[in-house]
């Protein structure tokens, strides 16, 4: 049972909507902080039609779509997070740029509320510094889609409370996850053994040692993965895990994760992925 009952979120772009879809899916209001109008449009227009999918799917009915929808409030300053339990941070990963949204939220909330962050590669040790009572900061981690994805890294920065990582893991199952608690290293645990193994895909796949489609068959087959890994690059955006990979490379100087050259051309010439529709798999340009 979780005692955390009133959510804010930092953000309202693809994983800031997931995220609230996601909490208010268990019955809890969501608070969403934006910069503008357009912003909150653009987040409302890509919840509603994820949910919508929902409803076609017959996932949800439309009397609880619209339940849902009316849980999640917008707002466009920091003072109509006051009374929240819990603030999520999804923003940008600019460090700067989430350590003043965090201060100033610091300052509107209680004490005692708890303020995580969902980076996927900056220091949750570092983050919390810009927070008073750092004890009660943490990195919670979704993955994409929020609302799909069932595990959540419940991350350990090195001022973080016991009590607070109970908490976290309690609100992680009672919103339908399932928490996994990390120590605060660069990737985590999931990105921290992923990110290698996709650099070593995009260099093999440069050493032309297979097509894009066959490595992607050979280990979706031969591992029993849903996703071939060039997939996955192109879902996740080749700008994304250069910046991923790049963040990781610069806390440990580890060449696992030094960012392959044809990643860092790619994403030079604007071959992002699915998002713009030219990859490893997407598109008709195979960067080969």
């Amino acid at each position: 049972m979780s005692d955390i009952h009133n959510v804010a979120v930092l953000g309202f772009g693809t994983m800031g909507a997931g995220i609230a879809q996601t909490v208010a899916a268990s019955g809890r209001p969501v608070t969403v902080l934006e910069t503008g109008q357009d912003r909150i449009d653009a987040g409302l227009a890509h919840l509603r039609s994820f949910v919508d999918g929902g409803v076609r799917r017959g996932k949800l009915t439309e009397a609880g779509r619209d339940e849902l929808l009316a849980r999640v409030r917008p707002v466009t300053d920091v003072a109509g997070l006051a009374g929240s339990d819990l603030v999520i941070e999804a923003v940008t990963e600019r460090p700067d740029v989430k350590r003043e949204l965090l201060s100033r939220v610091a300052a509107v909330v209680s004490a005692e509320a708890l303020i995580v962050t969902n980076t996927s590669a900056l220091s949750v040790t570092d983050l919390a510094g810009a927070v008073p009572n750092p004890e009660r900061f943490a990195g919670l981690h979704f993955f994409n889609p929020a609302p799909v994805m069932k595990v959540v890294e419940v991350v350990r920065a090195l001022q973080t409370a016991p009590a607070t990582i109970d908490r976290l893991a309690a609100f992680a199952e009672a919103i339908a996850k399932d928490p996994v608690v990390v120590k605060d290293r660069p990737g985590f645990l999931v990105n921290h053994l992923l990110i290698p193994y996709l650099n070593d895909v995009i260099t093999e796949y440069d050493h032309e040692l297979a097509t894009a489609e066959d490595i992607d068959t050979a280990l979706k087959l031969g591992l029993g993965y849903k996703l071939g890994p060039l997939e996955l690059l192109d879902l996740i955006g080749l700008d994304v895990h250069e910046h991923a990979t790049r963040s990781a490379y610069d806390a440990t100087l580890d060449p696992r994760f030094a960012p392959p050259p044809l990643l860092r051309q790619m994403v030079a010439a604007g071959h992002l992925g699915a998002k713009n529709g030219q990859g490893f798999r997407t598109g008709k340009e195979n960067a080969q």
